[in-house]
């Protein structure tokens, strides 16, 4: 039986996607080498459908060449990547040789295997400081910290694939990811989050104390602003995104956000709001390789995808008070 391959599916967005095509009745094999994975993620999601597991790393082509042997792969959804800006300032090596020689190596086992449609989890981070907003695909790319450049590297290199080696692809640049599933079964376990929303409901829920980590910038309130979209909707994107190649549509890069942005102390206001308490606040010293503004013109997604995002921000506060309530120290392994 053909499968999808989602590599990096034992991590936060991965994980999410292997619930929703398992749902589906689809076969799935992941590809994960638990360095920022979680197993118990996956044990959870075998119980809802046909799931493999292989373990193995992408710097080791000889583990991707048992993997495609011993699995019939018909498409593959990459999320696989390092994925903290702050990290990637400090030790960009570990962000190139991971997401770049990574990628290379399993567009490498692709080609070597005769498997040519894959959706590739991209970033925001490709444009750097906006020129303009809302940021549509065509706005300059000018990466401001290495995981973006890692970004931009791998899609430069899946663009020749796709020119030379006839590969399907769909490039999703992703925004800010918020939310967890909406049943409470898997969420984000990062331990501490790198992402504001589920650190605010942490703080809200007395998990772990809340501190801003962002910089001071030129905004209304100082605070940087981003474009939330909810995990759930994000994977719906890559369904149609598979949907779309295989019924022949054409190589291209698409937005994948909410369409308008928030500041980090109105998502601060809103988890209060919402989850009704008072957060305790302090600062700290501000992540390295920010940019001031960037929120996401979906009219591509809406056109090409027919994909609208249908989570608010209520429905994303409440599946990670959820997720939290059910595992407020996440996963245990």
């Amino acid at each position: 039986m053909k499968k999808i391959l989602i590599t990096g599916g034992a991590g936060y967005i991965g994980s999410h996607a292997v619930k929703h095509f398992l749902e589906k009745g689809l076969a799935v094999v992941v590809f994960d080498n638990f360095s920022r994975g979680y197993r118990e993620a996956l044990e959870i999601l075998k119980k809802i459908g046909d799931l493999s597991v292989v373990e193995g790393d992408l710097l080791n082509p000889s583990d991707l060449q048992k993997l495609f042997s011993q699995h019939e792969i018909e498409s593959v959804l990459h999320f696989a990547a390092f994925c903290l800006v702050n990290e990637s300032m400090e030790e960009p090596e570990l962000y190139f040789r991971n997401n770049v020689i990574g990628s290379f190596n399993l567009f490498e086992a692709m080609r070597q295997n005769n498997v040519k449609n894959i959706v590739f989890s991209s970033t925001c981070a490709v444009y750097g400081e906006s020129q303009y907003l809302p940021l549509d695909e065509k706005h300059p790319t000018n990466a401001s910290n290495p995981y973006g450049e890692s970004k931009l590297l791998t899609e430069r290199i899946l663009r020749w694939y796709g020119e030379i080696h006839d590969f399907h692809y769909t490039i999703l640049r992703y925004f800010n990811v918020c939310g967890a599933a909406s049943d409470g079964l898997i969420g984000d376990s990062k331990k501490p989050s790198q992402l504001l929303m589920q650190n605010a409901v942490r703080g809200a829920l007395g998990i772990e104390p809340f501190a801003f980590t962002c910089p001071q910038v030129n905004t209304p309130d100082g605070t940087p602003i981003r474009d939330y979209i909810d995990v759930e909707d994000l994977v719906r994107a890559h369904a149609l995104a598979l949907d779309y190649l295989k019924q022949g549509g054409k190589n291209d890069t698409i937005n994948l956000g909410n369409g308008s942005g928030y500041s980090v102390k109105q998502i601060v206001s809103k988890v209060e709001e919402i989850t009704e308490t008072t957060i305790s606040k302090k600062e700290v010293e501000p992540r390295k390789g920010e940019y001031a503004a960037v929120y996401a013109d979906i009219k591509k997604a809406t056109d090409l995808l027919k994909w609208q995002p249908q989570k608010s921000l209520k429905d994303s506060v409440l599946s990670l008070k959820k997720w939290y309530q059910n595992f407020p120290n996440g996963y245990s392994h």
